[in-house]
């Protein structure tokens, strides 16, 4: 029975994993590497990839500098109270239990050209949605429970012993966070970092509802990919498709080699 259930488990293994990466494959070279090239140099392509490019890195970054401030208030701050520290976790919670499709509609219905928010931006010279700032607000709102997540475990296993003894002997906030907090996080804060990545790069949902998926202006590598297998153009899309697996797959090996690294410390 034993040797049953294992059988089962690399048989869905391979079926709902490896047999996808395969077909994706063996689809981006199936004009050869002319094809595979043409795939990934064209205009809209290499738009495509800019902008997640663009929305990866401005997303981790504030992800990264936020969320971390958010673990901190959460687990250390004695000046929230319960109430409002469980109402901030359920907060936090929010896009994991919300459709990204739902989340992108509420910024179109509240940052959106019709709407008075976004008629104050326009008027200012700023776009919102159907735009890149838009993008990473969809992103963003996706992507920010991960950090926080991941860092808050860490910060209520190490205690605050440490700190409090550091603080003692007259240590300043930041001091304190650099040489004693940083050095005991900073593999769950990798751990979110690699996660954030991976999660920004292969978002859909949200950034299609609010960029519009405008070709050439607001579309990403993944609403690229929608388009291409939309018209037909399944090679360019697995083409696409491949160069962003690959690029997860190079993270997931990241996390082994940041997981063996905590190990060895």
């Amino acid at each position: 029975m034993r040797r049953l259930w294992i059988t089962l488990t690399y048989l869905v293994f391979a079926i709902l994993l490896i047999a996808p990466l395969v077909k994706i494959f063996t689809g981006a070279w199936k004009d050869g590497i002319d094809g595979f090239i043409d795939a990934l140099t064209r205009p809209q392509s290499l738009h495509a990839l800019m902008m997640t490019g663009i929305i990866v890195v401005i997303v981790t970054l504030i992800n990264t500098l936020f969320g971390v401030m958010l673990a901190l208030y959460l687990v250390r701050a004695q000046w929230l109270g319960p109430k409002l520290k469980r109402l901030l976790n359920s907060i936090v919670d929010l896009p994991f239990a919300v459709s990204p499709v739902i989340g992108g509609l509420m910024i179109v219905l509240i940052l959106g050209p019709n709407t008075v928010i976004g008629s104050l931006f326009e008027d200012a010279g700023v776009k919102i949605v159907y735009a890149l700032p838009g993008m990473i607000l969809a992103t963003l709102f996706v992507t920010f429970p991960i950090m926080v997540r991941e860092v808050m475990p860490v910060l209520q296993e190490i205690g605050a012993q440490q700190e409090e003894a550091a603080s003692t002997l007259g240590a300043y906030s930041w001091y304190t966070f650099w040489k004693v907090t940083w050095p005991s996080i900073r593999w769950g804060v990798i751990y979110g970092v690699v996660l954030t990545v991976a999660r920004s790069l292969g978002e859909f949902g949200a950034v299609l509802v609010v960029s519009g998926n405008i070709m050439n202006k607001t579309q990403t590598a993944t609403t690229l990919v929608y388009q291409d297998v939309e018209n037909f153009n399944v090679v360019a899309a697995n083409g696409i498709a491949l160069v962003l697996a690959a690029f997860s797959v190079g993270l997931l090996l990241l996390m082994e080699w940041a997981k063996k690294r905590k190990e060895v410390h």
